[in-house]
């Protein structure tokens, strides 16, 4: 008895995709996903559970965790990791559903421009934040602003 045939996919792998791109993509994935667990319980644990929970974040929180460059770099890695995470995924989910090669193409424009534009600002807003900004309201702004001014 023969095995039923399966139907090909709607569109063949493009010429100019090679086998070794979706390998390491594949690849990647799995590596970014263990480590955005690691990345993101911990964030969870330290935000939720240390102090007084979520009643303690605020302006003057984040602003005396991003004085610290340890938490600079751990909120850029999540934002990194997690935006080409999610963008590879749906670039396969791209590959997979759109119709056309126009339509394929426009989607995956229009996802790296997410992508490029989302991770260019989100990290300028990291490393470009001022804890103690000038005229802010003195009762919202982190005990440590006092003596900068």
């Amino acid at each position: 008895m023969n095995a039923p045939s399966l139907t090909p996919p709607r569109f063949a792998r493009s010429p100019r995709t090679s086998h070794h791109v979706e390998k390491w993509s594949w690849i990647l994935m799995r590596v970014s996903g263990a480590i955005l667990i690691v990345l993101i319980f911990t964030h969870l644990f330290v935000n939720l559970m240390t102090g007084d929970g979520i009643n303690a974040i605020d302006f003057a929180f984040v602003a005396g965790k991003w004085a610290q460059p340890l938490w600079q770099w751990w909120d850029a890695a999540m934002l990194w990791l997690g935006m080409f995470h999610g963008t590879n995924g749906m670039r396969v989910l791209v590959n997979d559903y759109a119709r056309t090669e126009t339509s394929r193409r426009v989607l995956k424009a229009l996802l790296a421009l997410a992508f490029i534009v989302t991770v260019v600002l989100g990290t300028l807003v990291i490393f470009t934040f001022d804890p103690c900004p000038i005229g802010a309201n003195p009762d919202l702004l982190p005990s440590f602003c006092e003596s900068v001014s």
